[in-house]
């Protein structure tokens, strides 16, 4: 697989949906990553929620401080504390919000490109360092 955007958070957009902003920068609502196994969970481009994810290790992070500018989405690098559990090939990027998991859009998926994966967690903590020019480039 390679890195992606899903359709339906695309399609969210285009139709000005509810809960897509990448911007939002509180505890409750804006954008999380999912360490992801993908020998449990594979792709598809019919997920629209998170509830959609399996194979998630870990504890999800909130990325803080997100910008986006110029159809780039950046934000502050993540670490995971005492990961323990399954091998880690993936990140899941979504859109939390105060609500249930099955309103929180799924953003992006990056199994490509992203230093250190594959990775077996060993019980010590998961530095993710984003690249110096963003996370997520909307402009294809």
């Amino acid at each position: 697989m390679a890195n992606a955007i899903y359709v339906e958070f695309t399609q969210s957009q285009l139709e000005g949906g509810t809960n897509i902003s990448l911007n939002v920068n509180d505890a409750t609502d804006g954008p999380f990553v999912a360490l992801l196994d993908t020998g449990t969970y594979t792709f598809s481009q019919t997920h629209d929620f998170y509830n959609d994810l399996t194979g998630i290790v870990g504890t999800d992070q909130r990325i803080t401080v997100p910008t986006v500018a110029d159809g780039l989405f950046d934000g502050v690098d993540l670490t995971y504390t005492a990961v323990s559990g399954a091998s880690i090939e993936a990140l899941g990027f979504y859109r939390h919000n105060a609500g249930a998991n099955t309103t929180w859009r799924l953003v992006a998926f990056e199994d490509t490109g992203v230093t250190g994966l594959p990775l077996t967690p060993n019980g010590g903590n998961i530095t993710v360092t984003w690249n110096a020019s963003g996370i997520i480039d909307f402009n294809g």
